[in-house]
Formats: C-alpha cells, sequence, structure tokens
C-alpha cells in the first residue's frame, strides 16, 4: 500500500558561515517510522544554504518516493518563516532555493512547514553533523 502522508526532519550544518557543510533529513511515516534518510555533504555553503538544501533533498526523496503529502519540521526559524511567506526571501543566494521549494511543493497534494526547537530534531541534525566528518 503506498504511503500517501509522511513527516520530515530536516537539518543542515555549516563548519564556517560560509564553510564545508551538509545536510540531514529523515523521512518517517505517520507511526514514526523510518521510510528513509539523508546524510550528505553539499561542498561549502552558509548554515541557511544547508537548510535549505536540506529541505530540497528531502522533498526530492519524497516525490521520487510517490507520496503525496509531506509535513516538514525544521529548526530553522529563517527558513520556515521565509517558505511559509512570513518573511521575503532578501539575500541572493538563497533566493533559487527558495524558489526550488516552492516548485517542489507545488508538485504535492499537501505540504506543511512547520519550525521546531532543536531538541526536537536531534535524528535529522546527527546526519548532518555525521556528514561533515
Amino acid at each position: 500500500m503506498p504511503i500517501e502522508k509522511v513527516i520530515i526532519f530536516t537539518d543542515g550544518a555549516s563548519q564556517g558561515n560560509p564553510g564545508l557543510a551538509a545536510i540531514g533529513a529523515v523521512v518517517k511515516d505517520t507511526q514514526g517510522g523510518v521510510i528513509t534518510s539523508i546524510s550528505q555533504g553539499i561542498g561549502r555553503a552558509t548554515s541557511n544554504q544547508a537548510e535549505y538544501r536540506a529541505v530540497i533533498a528531502a522533498l526530492e526523496a519524497a516525490i521520487s518516493l510517490g507520496i503525496n503529502q509531506v509535513d516538514m519540521r525544521s529548526d530553522s526559524e529563517l527558513v520556515v518563516r521565509q517558505i511559509n511567506g512570513r518573511y521575503r526571501v532578501k539575500n541572493a543566494s538563497l533566493k533559487p532555493l527558495y524558489q526550488t521549494v516552492k516548485q517542489l511543493q507545488n508538485r504535492l497534494k499537501g505540504f506543511t512547514i512547520t519550525h521546531i526547537p532543536g531538541q526536537e530534531n536531534t535524528e535529522a541534525h546527527n546526519l548532518a553533523i555525521r556528514a561533515l566528518k
């Protein structure tokens, strides 16, 4: 039976700003079972760029799995508020990343993104940190 809805936790990490960066994400079913995870280096980026790249990679993974509804959680208040339209995207390097998120979001039947405290995002955080090493 195909999975319709998932909960995704994302995080980006950067050693320096900008510096060596990585992303982490965990895609879970609605019962909390892990469907897939992402832990990869992305080269040189700012922490905000890494946060956006984590969201993009997670959305691409969900879409490739045929998932139609995503409930995303991130500890990046800036990224969450920009994607939700509460903050404008002023930084030129973030604008194309934001546009990519919006394009991916439009391919889904349902999408939400919510800000969570860092202590609720340890799995994605640990995946990003692991990819930095």
